[in-house]
């Protein structure tokens, strides 16, 4: 990178000052504009804004404009700027708390807004995270019938208080009663067929009620959110993706769209309403409303809220927030962002919304240590993983496309609903599809013990005594059990529930409706029972296979191979099973699982879906290895119209106009002449326009003719001539800029580590062309074979 070489006549002897305020060359003029969030709209009226009440000369070089400096819809900050503007903000604070008790305490009570926001962030989230379970696993069991001691209890709760349960029934009790049940007169054999039309009814309407809320109140509120989430975090503006209505919308219709009994999870849509709660409480702290860079620290430590409340992994939370969406995380994020991650698991351990004590449904404990020969199948679930991780990617992308591109994404309310029928017809006969996803999990990491029902600890002992004689299992040993009849049902059940979820979720995936993607990929788990292949090296009567750990080190696997999490997922799994001694084969899982995938396919499902939508996101973990230079990529290109630009004097305010009516691009560099080309700094459209809009309401005696001055000093004017406009103020002269023959490698690169919008090429001071984030992004995926017209926001 260069510095920019300036005639020092043309500046009038001006000082450079640091503010930054780069902006990107992006054609918007297909977008619609939203500025409902603390950015003022361009038509709004200022007539009540006045500079020093001073009717005769607008200078913005002392006051502050409302609307500059705020950016529009779709558009990406300038973190060099917010950076800068934020360190102006501590840096005057500071100065002022050493001469006033007043200021003084107003910096400490800055210094602690940020921890008080993370409180609440944990608050809030956890809250909204405890009645989510309550409601999703109440009206889950809803589909299959209602308590008649309170409609509001689930299946569970409801036979909790029953004195008439057995044992090896414990989920059947009197106060408990299918639809079914609740109807006289219906004949045994109808019994069945009444059951599935109910669930298939209740599915059918909690779906339409999802697909119908987000469609009508906040269509942000579909899918997982992450991917979005991970765009916003790059510095990207979405307006509304993190509002009110997103998050009241997307908080019900989650409910719904889990108890709907989709293929689908809450895990990856937590992470969107805990953003949502971030970016709405951050209105009520002045140096987050008002700097976007501070914001986006804020959001990522909510990213670890919503995976705290989502696995009661508050750890795992914080490094999957680093590993997964963060962009910019800073040290200081890490302490906040753990904090507030134990803070949501507190809250949702007060809640309490399982009734176990317990964060999350599926939580388990493993005692029996693991074998070295076991890290061979270990592994094979890894491969496994990584194989279905690159098939899902795949096939989901391919699916979402033509849902993009054809006529079926115009009907998504029958694309739910009918996906919905064939999820609720082919899931209820099958008690684990039938179950939700949760439940599933729980059922496959459960360790079996002596008194559990489950057709998966359908043992028998040795002399052929089935697993309901205690004693007779007892004396046999756990170790010494074979399988039973219900485990070889229980197995093929599992089968043809692997290869529906398989289908299935691909389909779900990506529909109008929140749905997350953590949960569905561990429900693909292979649940392995190894006995037989150990048994010559076993100990006699002793447990060498403990199933449950395979499931759980499969779903491990599965979920890597999709998300290409690797130490973040490793957390979450030991957090949930609260187990030291099975990391290593976690990790061999894990690790394996992304080697495969990443051979297939070096995208996640969140980064597949950032580029299938078009989103300016530039991705870190990318390497660029072309040998081509700045000159190959900047604009104006050799059939292009000139570019753009302002003088730094001789211009008139109708002029300006003009040529801000005339383009549709987001920023101007302002060169000393048209002739020189010599470069000065660059301005903002939206920042150029505010401020003559403000000088033609409140400076007297400006016309279309009056010149429009970046100097400090007016030229000579005839008499008589109208006053001039001075924008200095809002001039960047500090641009960043490369030369022609600067690497592209290295551009980019400085694109990542500083985010950029864009940056000027020159050459000996002259202004030759411009280099966007978008411009980046179209060349690598040219590099790459992919169609560069893709990278468009859509």
């Amino acid at each position: 990178m260069t510095g920019v070489m300036m005639d020092n006549g043309g500046f009038c002897n001006d000082n450079y000052h640091s503010e930054s305020s780069d902006d990107e060359l992006v054609d918007i003029s297909d977008v619609t504009v939203n500025f409902s969030e603390d950015v003022p709209p361009l038509d709004r009226d200022y007539t009540n804004w006045r500079p020093n009440n001073s009717p005769k000369l607008i200078d913005l070089m002392d006051d502050t404009v409302p609307g500059i400096g705020t950016y529009e819809d779709f558009n990406t900050i300038d973190w060099v700027r917010e950076k800068s503007k934020d360190r102006d903000r501590h840096r005057e604070i500071t100065n002022k708390s050493k001469h006033s008790t007043v200021a003084l305490l107003f910096s400490i009570s800055d210094a602690f807004s940020g921890w008080l926001l993370m409180l609440l962030i944990g608050l809030m989230s956890g809250a909204l995270a405890g009645g989510i379970d309550i409601a999703a696993h109440w009206m889950t069991d809803l589909k299959e019938g209602v308590c008649l001691n309170g409609f509001w209890f689930n299946h569970e709760h409801c036979c909790w208080a029953s004195n008439e349960t057995t044992f090896q029934e414990r989920d059947k009790c009197p106060q408990w009663k299918s639809w079914a049940e609740l109807m006289d007169g219906v004949s045994e054999g109808r019994v069945n067929v009444l059951n599935h039309f109910m669930y298939v009814s209740w599915a059918l309407l909690f779906a339409f009620l999802a697909v119908i809320l987000v469609r009508a109140f906040a269509p942000y509120a579909c899918g997982s959110g992450i991917p979005e989430i991970k765009t916003i975090l790059s510095g990207f503006i979405i307006r509304g993706y993190l509002g009110k209505w997103t998050l009241i919308i997307k908080t019900i219709t989650l409910v719904l769209a889990v108890s709907s009994g989709l293929s689908l999870g809450k895990e990856g849509p937590l992470v969107h309403v805990a953003c949502c709660c971030a970016n709405i409480l951050c209105h009520f702290f002045t140096k987050y409303r008002r700097n976007e860079a501070k914001r986006r620290e804020v959001l990522s430590a909510a990213s670890a809220v919503g995976v705290s409340v989502a696995f009661g992994a508050p750890i795992g939370g914080v490094l999957f927030s680093l590993e997964e969406v963060s962009y910019y995380f800073p040290l200081k994020t890490l302490w906040r962002s753990f904090f507030a991650a134990l803070v949501a698991a507190f809250t949702l351990r007060y809640i309490n919304p399982f009734g176990n004590s317990r964060l999350v449904l599926f939580y388990v404990e493993f005692h029996t240590p693991w074998h070295l020969l076991e890290l061979i199948p270990f592994v094979l679930l890894g491969i496994f993983g990584g194989l279905w991780g690159a098939f899902f990617i795949h096939a989901n992308i391919a699916w979402c496309r033509l849902r993009k591109n054809t006529r079926l994404g115009h009907y998504p309310v029958i694309e739910v609903l009918v996906v919905t029928l064939l999820t609720a017809l082919l899931a209820f006969p099958n008690e684990y599809t039938r179950m939700s996803s949760s439940e599933l999990i729980s059922e496959l990491f459960n360790d079996c013990g002596l008194l559990d029902s489950s057709k998966l600890c359908d043992y028998t002992g040795n002399s052929g005594s089935t697993s309901g004689s205690v004693n007779a299992t007892a004396a046999n040993g756990l170790g010494a059990r074979l399988a039973g009849p219900k485990l070889y049902t229980a197995m093929w059940q599992l089968a043809l529930a692997l290869a529906f979820k398989m289908f299935i979720t691909v389909a779900t995936f990506g529909m109008k409706v929140p749905s997350g993607l953590f949960i569905p990929s561990m429900a693909l788990a292979v649940h392995n029972h190894e006995r037989d292949i150990f048994r010559g090296w076993c100990s006699p009567g002793a447990d060498c296979i403990t199933p449950g750990l395979y499931a759980m080190v499969g779903a491990a696997a599965c979920l890597g191979g999709v998300t290409r999490m690797t130490v973040s997922l490793v957390v979450i799994m030991f957090e949930l099973t609260g187990g030291l001694e099975y990391i290593v084969p976690l990790m061999a899982a894990a690790m394996t699982s992304k080697w495969v995938a990443d051979a297939l396919s070096r995208e996640s499902i969140y980064e597949a879906h950032i580029r299938l939508n078009g989103y300016p996101f530039l991705e870190a973990k990318e390497e660029f290895r072309h040998k081509t230079l700045a000159t190959d990529v900047m604009r104006p290109r050799r059939s292009d119209p000139p570019l753009s630009v302002l003088t730094q004097s001789g211009m008139t305010v109708e002029e300006v106009e003009r040529l801000i009516s005339d383009t549709t691009y987001s920023g101007f560099p302002v060169v000393i002449s048209q002739l020189s080309q010599r470069l000065v700094g660059f301005v903002l459209r939206r920042d150029l326009f505010i401020s003559l809009e403000n000088a033609r309401r409140h400076q007297d005696g400006v016309v279309s003719v009056s010149a429009v001055l970046f100097t400090e000093c007016e030229s000579p004017a005839s008499p008589g001539a109208p006053p001039a406009v001075k924008l200095r103020s809002i001039l960047d002269l500090s641009p960043f800029t490369v030369t022609v023959h600067t690497s592209m490698e290295i551009v980019v690169d400085i694109f990542r580590k500083l985010g950029l919008r864009q940056c000027l090429v020159i050459q000996n001071g002259r202004l030759l062309g411009i280099i966007t984030k978008k411009d980046i992004l179209k060349h690598m995926a040219q590099m790459a074979n992919r169609d560069p017209e893709s990278i468009l926001f859509n």
